[in-house]
C-alpha cells in the first residue's frame, strides 16, 4: 500500500541572531497509510509540535521531503500551496486561542470554505450545519461567540473547522491536553468515530502515552529532534526497547510501581540544549545504561521486525527495570 503521507529526512533548524542554530527537528522519517493514526510522543521541547507545523508548512524545513499522496509539499508555495490546504488541516492544542473571538462559531467553521472557494456559496451554510451535527453541536449554536462555549465545545468547533474542507490528513497537536480528563475521553472518542466514518488519516502529537495508545495505530518516540523508537502501537507497548521510552512509561506508573522501578532505573537531569545537541547518542547523558560507545558513536534506527525500529546500541540486550514498563502506558 502506498502511504498517504511520506516524510523523509525532515529537518527544521532555526538560526538565532547570535549566530547559533536551534536544531528543532533533525532528520525524521516516517510514513502513514490512509486511515491510520501516527502518534509522536516525547517531552516538551523534543520537537513534536515543530514537526506538526512543518507537515502543515507553517514553518519551512531546511531539508527533507513531505509527500501528501503524490504531491511534494516542500516544493510548493503561494497559490499551489494554498490549493493543497483543503487536503490537510490542523487541530491545535488550545481551543481558547485558536478561535477568533470576534467571529461567531458558524463564521469560524465556514471561513475555510470562503477562503479556499470550496463548494457553491449558497450551500456553505448547509455544510456548516452538517459539521456542527457531526461533532455533536446543535446547528443553532453557530450564532454564538467562542467565549459562550465550554472548553470541550470549543475543541469540537476546532474539529468541525478542520473537517469542513473534507481533508485527507488532519494533524492534531496536543488536542486534548488543555481539557479536563472526562472531556478528553469525549474528544478522543469523537476523533475515532470521525476517522472511521470519513476514513481520515491522523498525525497525533502528544506527551501522554495513554492518549496515544488509545487512538494511534503507530507510534514514534521523539527526543531532542530525533526519533529514538518507532513501532506499531501494540508492539511498542508490549515490547518497548529504548531506555527513553521506558522513562516515559515509568512516568505513567502508579507511585508504588514507579518507586520500585526507580530503584533500578533512574533518569536524571534535563535534556541537552537543542542549540548544541550531543554528536553521538542524544540521550546518553541521562541514560543509566550509557557506555563510552554511547557518548562517542551515534546510534541508527535498527529494524527489529514487525515495523519496530530502535536507535540504541544495546536495544534488545537491555531488560526493562520492571515488566510494567513494557506493558503499561
Amino acid at each position: 500500500m502506498k502511504p498517504l503521507l511520506d516524510v523523509k529526512d525532515l529537518k527544521v533548524h532555526f538560526p538565532l541572531a547570535s549566530g547559533q542554530t536551534v536544531y528543532a527537528v533533525d532528520g525524521v522519517t516516517f510514513q502513514v497509510n490512509e486511515g491510520d493514526s501516527f502518534g509522536i510522543v516525547g517531552e516538551s521541547g523534543s520537537g513534536k509540535s515543530t514537526t506538526a507545523q512543518a507537515l502543515m508548512r507553517l514553518v519551512d524545513p531546511i531539508e527533507g521531503v513531505i509527500h501528501l499522496d503524490t504531491q511534494d509539499l516542500t516544493a510548493l508555495s503561494g497559490d499551489p500551496l494554498r490549493t493543497m490546504r483543503h487536503k490537510m488541516q490542523m487541530v491545535f492544542q488550545d481551543p481558547y486561542s485558536s478561535l477568533n473571538p470576534r467571529l461567531r462559531a458558524g463564521q469560524a467553521v465556514r471561513e475555510p470554505l470562503d477562503l479556499m472557494g470550496l463548494g457553491p456559496v449558497r450551500g456553505r451554510d448547509t455544510r456548516v450545519d452538517e459539521m456542527f451535527t457531526q461533532v455533536g453541536l446543535h446547528p443553532d449554536a453557530k450564532r454564538l461567540f467562542p467565549h459562550q462555549f465550554s472548553g470541550g465545545q470549543r475543541q469540537r468547533l476546532c474539529i468541525a473547522r478542520a473537517m469542513v474542507t473534507e481533508p485527507r490528513l488532519i494533524v492534531c497537536d496536543e488536542p486534548v491536553s488543555a481539557l479536563d480528563v472526562a472531556i478528553q475521553a469525549q474528544i478522543l472518542n469523537l476523533l475515532k468515530r470521525l476517522q472511521k466514518d470519513k476514513r481520515l488519516t491522523y498525525v497525533f502529537i502528544s506527551h501522554d502515552l495513554a492518549v496515544v495508545q488509545h487512538i494511534c495505530t503507530h507510534v514514534a518516540v521523539m527526543y531532542l529532534g530525533e526519533f529514538v523508537e518507532q513501532a506499531p502501537t501494540g508492539q511498542l507497548f508490549a515490547a518497548a526497547k529504548h531506555p527513553y521510552t521506558w522513562s516515559l512509561m515509568a512516568a505513567a506508573l502508579s507511585p508504588h510501581d514507579r518507586s520500585r522501578a526507580g530503584a533500578r532505573f533512574t533518569v536524571t537531569g534535563e535534556p541537552p540544549s537543542p542549540i548544541d545537541p550531543p554528536k553521538a547518542c542524544r540521550f546518553a547523558g541521562r541514560c543509566p545504561f550509557a557506555t563510552d560507545r554511547c557518548r562517542t558513536e551515534k546510534p541508527t534506527l535498527r529494524d527489529f521486525g514487525l515495523g519496530h525500529r530502535v536507535a540504541c546500541h544495546y536495544a534488545g540486550e537491555l531488560t526493562p527495570p520492571l515488566p510494567e514498563l513494557a506493558a503499561t502506558a
